[in-house]
């Protein structure tokens, strides 16, 4: 759809530039986008211009902008009950956690809801702590589990460093990453194997007896599409049974069909003892997030009560749109189209990317869930911009979303990575455009990197 409107497009820039206080960002050196509406997988503003979204907003739109049946869901709901207090039981909610329990693992039968991901988090590091006595809790150095206290002392990635010090009870580790191992490994199941015995000297080092928790990343989301080695989940969940801990998976990025499973550690053979998601179960159209729970650490708050709420745990208008969701899902294939899309279109086109495109280190993903990471040096492998980059440092990877957005798609990059991450309901053809898209701008890249190779 294109929208012209001039007059509206001022008034919305004024009132964000007057008025809102925007997250992770320098205040006056943004300028948000004004956007005038969406559907399906793409969105456009008042200028004209559309836009494939090839981020899901941030990677939570999985199925797509104004989605009908979600939209009406949450009419349906504002119209029969608006809200209710969490204490009282009511039927929406009640439908989706039992929704949710019936794909997760068996031993997995009670959801405690929250408003979205970071709190999920607080909230399942609670549990385990409570659970098993013991206060701390391991996560990976390349990670990120949210924005609230305890979630950003977990988080491994720079947005971490500004909020420090921050819960002194959080020991860190070094995850799988094939690409750039840090435990000089040559193949995927010597890379699983070294960084589980990494994790577990870790472990030994920080003390089995005060580590409540391990949390991590099902499939590492915005740190870099980091999908862990054969065996190395399960090889978490030996190590976690080994040492009396508790294994979290934060599935808030990948949960949901992203990666064409409903939870991505499914896909790896490995069951955890509390599931955190958030994201995908609405696609985000109201704030909801939440902890699947096994019934074993369920159990130990039957007599005991939790010392945890939110006033809109399990929001009727949240939970409604939710539903819908499993029923989208079910009726339009969405988990075998994801998967489909994933291996039949993505995957051989991003190899030919790379093939391509001398600035194309390494390609790596699953379902509708890719990074494309970008080099200086194939050979050395040094990355197309500097670790955090910003400013002029960062002007390579600048360049090439700005050639995505005048292309019309959207881009998602971090660092030195485009990421590939569209709404679950896409259509092939989409999916090709904007993959065709990407490779033109990769030029962009290219050119940055023959910039820095000095001549011959």
């Amino acid at each position: 759809m294109t929208v012209i409107d001039p007059e509206a497009d001022a008034l919305v820039r004024a009132d964000d530039r007057g008025h809102v206080f925007h997250s992770w960002s320098a205040q006056a050196l943004i300028d948000p986008l004004p956007v005038a509406g969406g559907e399906g997988a793409s969105f456009w503003d008042y200028q004209g211009n559309t836009y494939l979204d090839f981020s899901s907003q941030l990677v939570n739109l999985n199925l797509g902008h104004q989605h009908p049946d979600l939209v009406e869901a949450i009419q349906r709901q504002a119209g029969r009950l608006a809200t209710i207090q969490p204490s009282m039981a009511n039927d929406v909610r009640g439908d989706l956690a039992r929704r949710i329990a019936e794909v997760a693992p068996e031993g997995m039968n009670k959801v405690f809801f929250t408003n979205g991901g970071a709190d999920a988090v607080e909230n399942a590091v609670r549990m385990a702590r409570l659970y098993t006595g013991k206060r701390k809790v391991l996560s990976m150095y390349r990670s990120y589990h949210g924005n609230t206290s305890t979630a950003i002392s977990l988080t491994g990635d720079p947005r971490r460093w500004p909020n420090e010090p921050g819960d002194g009870s959080v020991a860190k580790f070094f995850g799988p990453y094939a690409y750039r191992s840090p435990f000089h490994s040559t193949s995927p199941e010597e890379e699983a194997e070294r960084a589980l015995a990494h994790l577990e000297q870790t472990i030994v080092l920080e003390g089995a007896s005060t580590i409540g928790a391990i949390i991590i990343e099902s499939v590492v989301g915005t740190n870099g599409v980091l999908v862990p080695p054969p065996g190395y989940l399960p090889g978490v969940r030996a190590l976690c049974d080994k040492y009396g801990i508790v294994y979290i998976a934060d599935e808030v990025m990948v949960g949901f069909g992203r990666i064409g499973e409903w939870f991505a550690f499914q896909a790896f053979d490995v069951t955890p003892d509390l599931v955190v998601f958030a994201k995908g179960v609405n696609s985000g159209y109201v704030p909801l997030g939440g902890v699947v729970i096994s019934d074993a650490i369920a159990a130990h708050f039957d007599t005991v009560a939790f010392p945890g709420g939110l006033t809109y745990s399990g929001h009727p208008l949240a939970c409604a749109p939710g539903v819908a969701t499993f029923e989208v899902f079910a009726r339009d294939g969405i988990l075998e189209r994801v998967r489909d899309l994933g291996e039949r279109v993505v995957a051989p086109r991003l190899a030919e990317i790379a093939a391509r495109h001398p600035s194309v280190g390494d390609v790596r993903g699953r379902g509708l869930f890719w990074a494309i990471e970008l080099v200086a040096d194939p050979e050395t492998r040094e990355p197309l911009v500097p670790f955090n980059a910003s400013g002029a440092d960062a002007a390579p990877m600048a360049a090439f979303a700005a050639a995505c957005k005048k292309a019309g798609l959207w881009p998602f990059t971090h660092f030195n990575r485009v990421h590939v991450a569209p709404p679950l309901v896409i259509s092939e053809d989409d999916l090709v455009r904007g993959l065709d898209i990407i490779d033109r701008a990769l030029d962009v890249a290219d050119e940055a990197m023959k910039a820095r190779t000095p001549a011959a």
